[in-house]
């Protein structure tokens, strides 16, 4: 029998570790960008058509390659960066393995352009799949060039695998951000398909974040700075009030490499410890200065995991610097009464003679056991209808009071829509309430008593709303057909690029729903109309960064399909809150829209919205009593 093992060429083998190396376009582009920032470049410019998949072109002014160099880079496990073993554990640049070059020209057709400073003609290589089709000397500027074109064009397999355009550019943006903010002393531009995306001259890091993610960070970011023998940790974290649903805007960075590491993330969380809710995640730009040889980076292909020597260390210096840099700041809560300044705001400045106190007026003709109700003039609205609530026999304990307001409790109008007769089928479990002299009671502005032929049934206000809008725009995303109302003053919102990317590929969807939204500019948009059933007097500013981080949670947690999403996000941010004080009409239009709805009984999260309570229950509980 012959023999059956192979060396396989190197051609193949390239292919194969370009699976490691370059996933996606992005992959390319942080390989690249980071190659630039090794030969010294203070300006590298990026050029994107198609999402990466048509080309990538990296320009910087580094060092440049002699033409021996350009055509050595293109091997596997060439480098410029170490030269023995004991390299691994003093390293302070970005690449080391010399993988990536081989890797990428393994899987696209690659043209690089480079010229030393000291010479007077630089060098041009092509490649494609591996193989060197020509080099020759050039004239060029001194700096390298390198374009990346039809990216798995040997390979069609991994090339179907590639996602849309919107969505590979969003991994694009997302490393370019991640490599701008570790290089803030670095002027970077990014072009997609002809438009400037960013233009980041050089500029401190604080500046480079308001840059990044956009002017609104100016009054979120709180600095940190702690200097040890272990570590010197500095950068920035973000205000408990401005925090978000997603971890969207968490950096961390060791040596200026960008990480993903949850020991680090779970020490800055319990810095933020009572400040935050469970589902809320804080802003936070952190570098990490520490010698490489306490740290090993050499543990996966993508250089986003560190081992350390000394972590429960880190741990503890991180989770202090941060807790002090928000009590420093104060952010965190104090009983430091020289030092706390918002008690002034509750204590009233006006003289005593201006102060007019409540009247209250006793009714000489209350009768608790009388059957008719005594006509009270009252100046409020819900008093008043109480009192007409207890003409139908359910006493008269109202009146023995009659408070006259000095402000009249402020009303927020809720558009329900129009009332929709009540469907429910044969196995639904859920009872309709009385529709004839329906009594319905709001309690703490939060839920709805209603009454049923069984006993009565508490209605979570919010979340029954919610479902109604959910079904509401589902059907809308559909049929597109959604009502759309006209904004009297148009609102402009700047977004991040992430973020603005997002909200272009989800354009249609929001046209189905009834908003107008068109571009205006560089990462800007114009709100001209929203959907109908959104209050007029909504911040839409606010409502559309909800929105998206809304969307962007429920993708990465719950794995939901954008029309699915988009419906359930906008529904629990347009829908009523807890607080909100509804009429009788509003509450009775509420609950004929939950009982029209198809599952009337389960919120949008998976939890009860009503809590049915029948007369047998409550002659239990008495009777217990």
């Amino acid at each position: 029998m012959s023999d059956i093992i192979q060396l396989l060429p190197d051609s193949v083998a390239n292919q194969i570790a370009a699976g490691e190396v370059v996933q996606r376009p992005a992959s390319a582009v942080k390989e690249l960008i980071e190659n630039s920032i090794d030969a010294g470049a203070d300006k590298i410019q990026l050029i994107i058509k198609d999402a990466g998949k048509t080309l990538i072109q990296i320009i910087d002014n580094g060092c440049g390659m002699s033409p021996t160099d350009a055509r050595m880079c293109l091997e596997r496990h060439a480098t410029s960066k170490i030269r023995k073993a004991e390299d691994l554990f003093a390293i302070r640049t970005m690449g080391f393995r010399g993988e990536a070059m081989a890797s990428i020209a393994a899987i696209a057709q690659m043209e690089i352009k480079t010229k030393r400073h000291e010479d007077e003609l630089g060098n041009s290589i092509i490649v494609e799949g591996s193989e060197v089709i020509n080099q020759e000397p050039c004239a060029g500027a001194n700096g390298t060039s390198i374009s990346v074109k039809n990216l798995f064009f040997n390979i069609p397999a991994r090339r179907n695998f590639l996602k849309s355009n919107a969505v590979e550019m969003r991994h694009i943006i997302d490393e370019f951000q991640r490599v701008a903010l570790a290089h803030p002393e670095i002027h970077f531009t990014l072009h997609h398909d002809g438009q400037e995306v960013y233009h980041l001259p050089q500029a401190t890091l604080k500046q480079r974040i308001i840059h990044l993610l956009g002017n609104n960070y100016n009054e979120r970011l709180v600095p940190v700075d702690e200097d040890t023998s272990i570590i010197q940790l500095k950068g920035f974290i973000g205000k408990p009030s401005f925090a978000k649903k997603t971890r969207g805007d968490q950096f961390f960075f060791v040596n200026k490499r960008f990480i993903k590491d949850p020991y680090l993330n779970h020490a800055v969380m319990a810095a933020y410890e009572e400040l935050l809710t469970e589902d809320s995640f804080p802003l936070y730009v952190l570098f990490i200065d520490i010698d490489p040889s306490r740290i090993d980076i050499n543990v996966h292909p993508t250089k986003t995991e560190i081992k350390y020597q000394d972590d429960k260390a880190i741990y503890a210096i991180i989770r202090s610097a941060v807790k002090r840099s928000l009590g420093k700041y104060n952010i965190t809560p104090t009983l430091d009464f020289d030092q706390e300044t918002g008690f002034e705001r509750m204590i009233t400045h006006k003289p005593l003679d201006e102060i007019t106190p409540p009247q209250i007026s006793f009714n000489p003709n209350f009768n608790p056991f009388g059957n008719e109700v005594s006509t009270v003039k009252s100046k409020s609205d819900n008093f008043r209808a109480i009192a007409e609530r207890t003409n139908s026999g359910s006493g008269n304990w109202s009146t023995l009071y009659n408070i006259v307001e000095q402000e009249k409790a402020e009303q927020i109008p809720l558009d329900l829509g129009v009332t929709t007769t009540v469907s429910l089928n044969q196995e639904d479990s859920v009872e309709s309430p009385v529709a004839d002299n329906r009594n319905l009671f709001q309690i703490h502005q939060k839920y709805i008593i209603s009454q049923i032929k069984s006993g009565f049934m508490l209605i979570d206000q919010q979340a029954a709303h919610e479902r109604i809008l959910y079904e509401k725009f589902l059907e809308q995303l559909e049929s597109h057909k959604g009502l759309s109302q006209q904004s009297l003053f148009p609102q402009t919102i700047t977004l991040n690029a992430m973020d603005f990317a997002l909200v272009n590929e989800l354009l249609p969807s929001f046209h189905a729903l009834g908003f107008q939204i068109r571009e205006f500019g560089k990462n800007t948009l114009v709100i001209e109309g929203v959907p109908a059933d959104i209050p007029e007097n909504h911040n839409l500013a606010e409502m559309m960064e909800k929105l998206i981080e809304g969307f962007k949670n429920n993708y990465s947690t719950l794995k939901l399909d954008k029309r699915d999403n988009l419906a359930r996000t906008l529904a629990k941010n347009a829908s009523i809150k807890a607080g909100t004080v509804l009429k009788q009409e509003e509450m009775n239009n509420l609950i004929d829209q939950l009982f029209a709805c198809n599952i009337p009984g389960i919120s949008i999260s998976g939890k009860q919205i009503i809590i049915k309570i029948t007369l047998d229950e409550l002659a239990e509980r008495f009777n217990k009593s």
